[in-house]
């Protein structure tokens, strides 16, 4: 996994996790990594990988059995869904409609370009 600068690293293992969930390769009920095993496989401190387990314990979209490991959520899916919505349409798309707006593009001329 390549980090971007710009964000912090634990929430970009995160929005990982939950990429993969809302994709269907986690699934509810699959264990994941733990957290050690999580760090060495990216290359980060332990208290990092923690620290995105802890975000998405807070979130409801994994929980801890405690000796056992982590594991996706029930209804872990949706709210992830929910999540990264909410951030693509309050963070991402007024950019990406400005830049249409400077640039002339309608959203017809995106969907006659696609096709």
């Amino acid at each position: 996994m390549e980090f971007n600068q710009n964000k912090s690293i634990y929430l970009q293992i995160a929005d990982s996790i939950s990429e993969k969930i809302v994709s269907g390769e986690l699934k509810e009920g699959d264990r994941i990594l733990s957290v050690r095993e999580l760090g060495a496989e990216l290359g980060v401190n332990p208290n990092t990988a923690m620290r995105s387990y802890e975000k998405l314990t807070g979130e409801g979209i994994i929980y801890n059995q405690r000796g056992i490991g982590y594991f996706v959520a029930e209804g872990a899916r949706l709210i992830a869904l929910s999540d990264m919505r909410k951030e693509f349409m309050e963070k991402e798309l007024p950019d990406i409609l400005r830049r249409m707006n400077l640039l002339e593009i309608s959203p017809e001329d995106i969907f006659k370009e696609n096709i």
